[in-house]
This record gives structure tokens, sequence and C-alpha cells, in this order.
């Protein structure tokens, strides 16, 4: 089994593109405006979504919810942890060893956990 793909909300799909589009700039991936309401970043067995809610409510942050990236070195962890908070990020954990990994998390313009590991 794969994860099919995984879709966080927003409530500014304008301000959310440009932060993704920025974050995951260089690593191959394609974005696809599916609808007015959604954007995928796609990639060899990849798909990540933005996306304003269907119901039109206002997106809210899961709470336990966190989606993880893996970008294959400590280098490019703490580089992209650096950059999503230059694009308006804020952090919830610096770059560094947890255990078998090393990671960085930071939470979105909307809210949502991110998780960066090596």
């Amino acid at each position: 089994m794969r994860m099919n793909y995984f879709v966080v909300g927003t409530n500014d799909m304008t301000a959310a593109t440009k932060f993704y589009d920025a974050l995951f700039e260089g690593q191959g991936l394609t974005q696809i405006p599916a609808s007015e309401r959604m954007t995928y970043w796609m990639g060899d067995d990849f798909a990540f979504a933005v996306a304003i809610p269907f119901d039109e409510a206002p997106a809210t942050i899961g709470n336990g919810t966190m989606v993880g990236f893996s970008f294959g070195s400590a280098d490019e962890v703490t580089r992209l942890h650096a950059k999503a908070l230059e694009l308006g990020g804020t952090s919830e954990g610096e770059p560094g060893q947890r255990g078998p990994m090393f990671s960085a998390y930071l939470r979105d313009l909307d809210g949502n956990k991110i998780c960066l590991s090596d």
C-alpha cells in the first residue's frame, strides 16, 4: 500500500500556492491547478494539494494532524526550514536529529503542521 495524496486546507489560495511553489522549488514537482479551489504538486509517487474547503467554511488546522516531506539530506531540511520561515511560515521545531531522522517542524501560512525530514 502507498499513500495516494495529502490535502491541507487554505483560506488564501494565492498565498498558499506561492508558499508551496517556493518551498518545493527544485524538487522536480509539477504544479497542477485542478480547479479554482484546489492546486496539486505532483511527482513520481507524490501528490500534495492545498484546497479551499468544499463546504466553503473556513479552513482550520487539524489538532494532531501533520504531513511529512522527505528531502533526502540534513542540509536540505535545514535550508528548507529557513526558507519556509522567510516565506512567512512559523517554526514548530528547529532542525536537528530526532531518533533515526534529522527533521524540522513548521506551520504554513494557514497553520497546517509540516515535518521536513532527511
